[in-house]
């Protein structure tokens, strides 16, 4: 037994000292961010904003792959199968790393235990929108409207697990409502057609929506966040407008499970250096959304999100019974 201990102890102590050279000299390659959805949008964007800002800091390169498809968990899939060196790294979003499970039985990836936290990229709120000419005037009145109507309303989102779909099973279910729920193939064609009045509402990411809402072709009822969108001065948040709802859209950066400490520290550092960037955070206004406060980043604040997050989201899923499979 004594023999077994000391044969262990050996190759326990061989793995330390081959990683610590790699981590100290960590890196010296270009590293790979899988972000699982198509160019462009959202999570792609703060992805390829953050990850130039981190180049600098690391001294490489950073390529941005797109590995789209099932709602995102194709590409976090591969993410979480990939050697755990630091070279590849993901950005996940709400979707895949927190409804993914309850939306996808057979998920082949553990969103809290399978991946090594890195830290939370950004926050994006949700904005309550509604098809231009609804007579409510505030959302306390909306939300009256749909509690009276939603049988015979249709809420739209870009296909099953997006953030517009979940954010809306949880903002109906708080309310006790039941309208039509309108599938799309992504966010633009559910936003066209709440523009041309064919959709009664939509609960989506800020961000998809400041145009219209900014132009006047959809009705916006409240942004569910603790404060004010700098680009939307004048919208209230839900809290002003006298409702408990707060709903944010979330990316997040993680590495494959077993990825060295010292390396995922490197990546958190530089991606704290990225969101103190003031380039970084002008972008973040322009696009609706902020980066974690201090107390929010690294590895810790982003597994208690994740945590905290399949906590909230999976009761509201499974009572839905919505799955993605």
């Amino acid at each position: 037994m004594n023999f077994i201990f000391r044969v262990f102890a050996r190759g326990a102590l061989a793995l330390v000292l081959l990683s610590a050279p790699a981590a100290a000299q960590y890196p010296n390659k270009p590293i790979s961010v899988i972000v699982p959805f198509a160019a462009g949008g959202p999570t792609d964007v703060v992805a390829r904003l953050v990850g130039d800002q981190m180049a600098r800091s690391l001294g490489q390169p950073i390529v941005i792959e797109n590995v789209g498809g099932a709602g995102g968990t194709l590409g976090m899939t591969r993410a979480a199968q990939a050697k755990p060196d630091g070279y590849t790294i993901a950005v996940g979003n709400m979707g895949t790393q927190s409804a993914a499970p309850a939306l996808y039985p057979s998920l082949k990836y553990d969103p809290a235990a399978g991946f090594a936290p890195i830290g939370i990229v950004s926050f994006t709120p949700q904005a309550i929108v509604a098809k231009k000419g609804t007579a409510a005037g505030n959302l306390k009145e909306f939300i009256a409207y749909l509690k009276t109507n939603s049988s015979k309303l249709s809420y739209g989102h870009a296909g099953v697990g997006s953030i517009a779909h979940v954010s809306g099973l949880v903002f109906n279910a708080k309310f006790g409502l039941a309208p039509t729920l309108v599938p799309y193939r992504g966010t633009g064609p559910a936003i066209q057609d709440l523009v041309s009045g064919q959709l009664d509402y939509m609960i989506d990411q800020a961000l998809n929506v400041i145009p219209q809402i900014q132009a006047g072709t959809i009705k916006v009822y409240g942004i569910a966040a603790p404060e004010r969108l700098q680009s939307l001065p004048n919208v209230p948040t839900t809290g002003e407008a006298g409702v408990d709802f707060i709903f944010r859209a979330w990316n997040a950066m993680v590495a494959p499970k077993g990825t060295p400490k010292e390396i995922v520290g490197k990546l958190a550092d530089a991606l704290g250096k990225a969101l103190d960037d003031p380039a970084v955070r002008q972008r973040y206004v322009e696009l609706g959304g902020s980066a974690p406060v201090d107390a929010d980043r690294g590895p810790a604040g982003l597994q208690k999100l994740v945590e905290s997050e399949i906590a909230r989201i999976t009761p509201v899923i499974k009572a839905a019974g919505v799955t993605a499979d």
